[in-house]
């Protein structure tokens, strides 16, 4: 991620971002060491004005700073600032900005996740992930609020580390691999980090996640992380995260270019990883314990067929119908063996998890599914917090007969609408617990650079899921 820094405002800028507000140009009280009096000459005259999230640039030759980059801030709210942030990353092929953009610490940590986000490019080349050395690497913001520059730059880095997490593709990227990153990144931070195994999987019956995992040669893990700081409530959030770090449709195979992207298929995975990574680097008072079923759906002798019947952790068992339908069966494996042994007061699986889904919301929106109201309004405040936004779909009762399997307790692909009937299938595995289902399948991915997004993966569901454990911290 770049590195984002209060600037000094004695110290004179190369490249200096202001912002057009709704009322015209906002520099009042800006030192002359980083806006001279000839620079404020030049943008009196100037009549190019931003509109919101856009940006206008202004070259001095000869003069300090060299470049002047105007974004529209609009009325200076949150999503504005964040989008103002995007436009300033994208605005110049700088690799260091100062921002001296007016706003409150909410909006200045918006403007920081606006340009980290926007600046991100994961490429493997001289090294992995992140940005790219010939990208912006560096940001100085005229602020003496470093509590708004740290929550800026740990939900930035969430959002840019579930992206490497997702983006890293699968001949890199295993169960064990992913289970292994969660270690090294996590346990610093004083998160509890198990990495269960295929052994262990087969002890507990895990039938899900070893038939998914059945056919790679790379076999499947549960990875278990668990904060718990001292001064947290008995309140117990769980959220499973769906890891299928490469999915080819096993037997019932995807087409070509509907299989290439699925490396990116553990998206909510990393989400959840990432927004624990957050409220553990800001210490929030709150418990939070992640699973993360971990799988790649292949094709080989030993894959799952098309009429098998699994039996999932906890007994209940699942007709398979469509080997592609898999994500739904990792996550039944660990709600199962969240209800039965972490005892968690809310439940929250989130997941790229059907087609369906990008029918019906698009690629910009997710959906939620679930069975308490109030959870859902949380997470549908912290999507609009966060600029991740959700739409809370019905748990149709009408559509529960096309569950019915004659040899097993419910099959795996009832047919449509696509959405719901994925989340009826998970709904026995939450037990009565407060449980809300996230589906991320549209806006997990994005073709193009725009806003704060970045070609490939996301990280929708990191920022979200941040924001709504430190609402519940509060």
């Amino acid at each position: 991620m770049i590195d984002v820094r209060a600037a000094d405002p004695s110290h004179p800028a190369e490249v200096l971002v202001v912002g057009w507000g709704a009322d015209g140009l906002v520099i009042d009280g800006l030192p002359t060491t980083l806006l001279p009096l000839a620079a404020r000459d030049s943008l009196e005259s100037w009549d190019e004005r931003p509109g919101i999230g856009q940006a206008a640039v202004l070259p001095l030759p000869g003069s300090v700073p060299a470049t002047l980059v105007l974004v529209g801030i609009g009325s200076g709210s949150v999503a504005e600032l964040r989008l103002a942030g995007a436009a300033a990353a994208r605005a110049t092929g700088s690799t260091e900005l100062t921002v001296a953009v007016p706003a409150d610490p909410p909006g200045t940590a918006a403007l920081i996740e606006g340009l980290a986000l926007a600046a991100y490019r994961f490429r493997l080349g001289g090294a992995a992930g992140g940005t790219p050395a010939d990208g912006l690497r560096s940001v100085r913001i005229l602020t003496d609020d470093e509590a708004a520059l740290q929550r800026g730059r740990v939900l930035a880095g969430a959002g840019t580390w579930a992206r490497d997490l997702t983006n890293t593709p699968a001949s890199i990227k295993t169960p064990a691999s992913l289970a292994a990153q969660a270690i090294e990144e996590l346990s610093p931070l004083g998160v509890r980090v198990t990495e269960r195994d295929e052994s262990w999987l087969a002890e507990q019956g895990f039938g899900g996640v070893l038939a998914v995992g059945g056919g790679s040669a790379a076999p499947p893990r549960l990875i278990e992380a668990s904060w718990r700081p001292r001064g947290a409530g008995p309140e117990h959030l769980v959220v499973v995260g769906k890891g299928i770090t490469f999915d080819t449709g096993g037997l019932n195979i995807k087409p070509g270019d509907a299989m290439r992207p699925m490396h990116t298929d553990m998206g909510g995975g990393a989400a959840a990883l990432a927004a624990l990574r957050a409220i553990a680097t800001l210490g929030a008072k709150v418990w939070v314990t992640v699973l993360v079923p971990a799988a790649q759906n292949s094709v080989s002798g030993s894959a799952m067929r098309p009429s098998d019947v699994i039996r999932h952790y906890g007994g209940r068992t699942s007709e398979v119908l469509n080997t592609d339908a898999e994500g739904r069966l990792v996550l039944a494996d660990a709600m199962a063996y969240a209800l039965a042994r972490l005892r968690p007061s809310v439940l929250v699986d989130v997941a790229t998890l059907t087609g369906a889904m990008k029918v019906a919301l698009g690629l910009r929106t997710a959906g939620v599914i679930g069975t308490d109201t109030a959870l859902a309004a949380q997470l549908l405040a912290a999507g609009l917090a966060a600029d991740e936004p959700v739409w809370r779909l019905p748990l149709n009762e009408d559509y529960v007969g096309s569950l019915h399997s004659d040899v097993a307790d419910a099959q795996n692909a009832p047919g449509s609408p696509g959405g719901i009937t994925a989340a009826l299938f998970l709904r026995p595995f939450a037990g009565d617990v407060a449980w809300a289902h996230l589906d991320i399948a549209g806006p997990a991915r994005s073709g193009v650079d725009v806003d704060v997004l970045a070609r490939g993966a996301t990280g929708f569901g990191a920022r979200l899921l941040t924001e709504w454990l430190l609402a519940r911290a509060a």
